[in-house]
């Protein structure tokens, strides 16, 4: 019976392998075991995630007008149109981004993303948008609107679109606020009410935290769009068609520059909320000039309050006063002073004129 020739020595100054290696693939059958058992484990993690994303309802408009809706995963959306997970990430704040040939806007709980050929907004249910999404947007994106970039490429109006719809949000709740604040602002400095009525105390109080989160909405859209007019590269990124249509770049090649036109619209939608937020502004001033106004009144009532105190005070110890003489006389000493004719008649006009500083200290 031939011997089992097991394996070759290592030459001198080498060392030899702990355990014999398999030939064909080089691989000890540990190791191979070790890669089968993490992909299964990581295919395993994937189909978990995958089943617990979260489902998107898509409305989509193409340059037509021509609105669809379809459901799709987080996970299938993204990859679908080249984007990171972060990018459908929600987010309070306004934001308007780009990667790989899209545009992310972010506009409170409005969340949208543009590519050359359409529009994609996301969830829009529960947040009262049916009447614009299918009544406005669709003819705004064909051309049929009021739309200053109908000539330009699709994304323009989109972005317009967007940004018009933002600006009329705050718009909308400005013109609710204004008219409640200066009503309650005129009904408290009145002066034929003498009093401060307090319900219209807490109807200003209301009115003016509505105003701070309406003055905070604004300021992040103008930071926004700051954020894209003061980086060159942004307004180039934000022109998806001059990178994906040969035509398109050819125009803009000949003269017609289209960063220059989303640098024109971004400031058009800028120059909207400075107007905005300058509106604001005066109503604030009002309810802190209101405010002083306020102050003195109540000032002016504790005044009264504090003069009316101290009348009653002195008025208290006069009749005191006047008691203990009452008690004097009545009591059965002996006086003299009963026998002067003329100590009735001084003790009287002293008494009088008591009073009549009295009563002049009440009129005045």
């Amino acid at each position: 019976m031939p011997a089992e020739v097991g394996p070759a020595p290592a030459p001198r100054g080498e060392v030899a392998p702990a355990h014999p290696v398999r030939s064909g693939f080089g691989l000890d059958p540990r190791d191979s075991l070790r890669e089968i058992h993490r992909f299964r484990t990581s295919d395993v993690s994937q189909a978990t995630l995958a089943s617990v994303a979260p489902v998107f309802t898509v409305t989509k408009f193409d340059k037509r007008g021509k609105v669809t809706s379809f459901e799709r995963k987080k996970t299938d959306l993204y990859q679908e149109l080249g984007l990171q997970a972060r990018d459908l990430r929600f987010q309070h704040l306004m934001s308007i981004t780009t990667r790989n040939n899209r545009i992310i806007m972010r506009m409170e709980y409005l969340k949208a993303v543009i590519t050359p050929e359409c529009l994609l907004i996301l969830d829009y249910r529960n947040l009262n948008l049916e009447q614009w999404l299918f009544r406005e947007l669709p003819s705004q994106l064909a051309g049929e609107g009021q739309l200053v970039t109908y000539p330009l490429p699709f994304e323009f109006r989109a972005i317009e679109a967007l940004l018009q719809y933002r600006i009329n949000t705050l718009q909308g709740k400005l013109s609710i606020l204004q008219p409640l604040i200066l009503e309650t602002l005129e009904a408290l400095v009145d002066p034929k009410h003498s009093s401060i009525d307090r319900s219209k105390l807490h109807i200003l109080l209301q009115n003016g935290k509505s105003l701070s989160e309406l003055e905070t909405d604004i300021k992040i859209f103008k930071e926004s769009i700051l954020e894209i007019l003061d980086e060159e590269e942004l307004l180039e990124e934000l022109c998806l068609t001059k990178w994906s249509d040969p035509q398109v770049f050819e125009k803009s090649s000949a003269g017609i520059d289209h960063a220059e036109e989303m640098e024109l619209l971004l400031e058009n939608y800028y120059r909207l909320a400075e107007d905005l937020s300058n509106a604001a502004r005066e109503l604030r001033a009002l309810i802190d000039d209101s405010q002083s106004i306020i102050f003195i009144n109540l000032d002016s009532h504790r005044n009264v309050m504090m003069r009316l105190n101290l009348q009653l005070t002195m008025g208290t110890f006069s009749l005191s006063l006047f008691g203990l003489m009452g008690v004097a006389f009545g009591m059965n000493l002996e006086s003299s002073l009963e026998e002067v004719r003329m100590y009735y008649f001084s003790n009287l006009e002293v008494v009088y004129n008591v009073l009549k500083i009295i009563f002049l200290m009440d009129f005045f």
